[in-house]
């Protein structure tokens, strides 16, 4: 193999689902630059964590779908730093099953099939961070890209994606420092797109059977097909790009943090809250499931090692348990 394929091979995790020489080959196709970012990004991130956390190690796990693609899970557990931290990517392509297509044409997509067959490829990098310290937050952020091939031959594209934070006590600092990376990386682009996608982040991360969200929010955006694929690609990249600069300084921050057993509980009843946004109502971990010959390991790697639920627990009034549940319950504007 050439220079540039050592070079691509020592970038990333893994080998890429597509393999090298077929990316290679089609390197100015939008599918195979996507494809690169998400390895890109999975690599970035992943590196990132293990120098926090040196002790421990990412397990690197390819996997093949028999439908089609596949994927790379990277996961670290019981680390110094890391309860549990993943970052997924796949590839993956076939027919969309009845299931799948409904929920998308309920978003109002009108997905015309050729003898009830919908041709799709996804792909995208998924990442959940699940620190060991309650004063360290919870990250989760996804970037994918979708295409479907209709009956008469049209392809219908989207990206989607976000990135959030779900911390067990509230930092206004780190908050503000969350919020402006991302902000910045919008605003490359367009000053409207963080105010868009910061309120579908709230409104998207809402548990409604509890009447509040699951965080402190970031930015969400999906079914993102104008103005141009070129356009959209590079907002995309922006975001992942600001992946690493918005959180790894916040885990800097507070992973030698002194902590209580309470504030300890505190976090693990926050981690029951997440699973319940994760298991009911996130759309993700809904498509996976749904999806035949998915990894089902992979779609619920988002889910902590442990977490509680305690049967009536109401935190005591201007405690500091109080203070982050007033703000998940009326979301805050942190960067004006």
């Amino acid at each position: 193999e050439d220079e540039e394929e050592k070079e691509l091979r020592q970038r990333f995790m893994a080998p890429p689902v597509s393999g090298l020489r077929e990316l290679r080959r089609r390197r100015r196709e939008l599918r195979s630059r996507m494809e690169m970012l998400i390895m890109e990004t999975q690599a970035e991130v992943c590196r990132a964590l293990a120098a926090l956390d040196p002790g421990a190690s990412f397990v690197v796990d390819s996997w093949e779908r028999k439908e089609g693609g596949g994927g790379i899970s990277c996961v670290l557990q019981d680390g110094e730093v890391f309860e549990k931290a993943g970052v997924n990517v796949s590839v993956v392509s076939g027919f969309l099953s009845e299931e799948a297509a409904r929920q998308m044409r309920s978003r109002g997509k009108s997905l015309k099939a050729k003898d009830g067959k919908l041709p799709f490829c996804a792909m995208g990098v998924s990442s959940v961070i699940h620190p060991k310290n309650p004063h360290v937050p919870t990250m989760h952020f996804n970037y994918r890209y979708f295409e479907i091939e209709e009956a008469d031959g049209t392809k219908q594209w989207w990206f989607g994606g976000g990135t959030d934070l779900t911390p067990t006590y509230l930092n206004e600092e780190d908050a503000v420092h969350f919020h402006r990376t991302l902000k910045e990386a919008c605003d490359k682009h367009d000053l409207k797109l963080y105010p868009k996608y910061k309120k579908w982040c709230d409104d998207y991360f809402y548990i409604k059977h509890r009447g509040e969200r699951r965080g402190i929010g970031g930015i969400f955006f999906d079914d993102m097909d104008s103005p141009s694929k070129e356009e959209v690609f590079q907002f995309v990249k922006s975001c992942a790009k600001a992946v690493v600069p918005c959180y790894i300084p916040i885990v800097k921050k507070h992973c030698h943090d002194t902590f209580t057993p309470e504030e300890k509980l505190w976090q693990q009843l926050r981690r029951g809250r997440y699973v319940e946004f994760n298991l009911v109502y996130d759309r993700g971990t809904k498509f996976g499931l749904l999806t035949p010959g998915s990894r089902i390991e992979s779609i619920l790697m988002s889910l902590p090692l442990t977490a509680r639920w305690e049967y009536m627990h109401n935190p005591p009034e201007s405690s500091k348990e109080a203070e982050i549940l007033e703000v998940l319950r009326n979301p805050k504007d942190w960067v004006h």
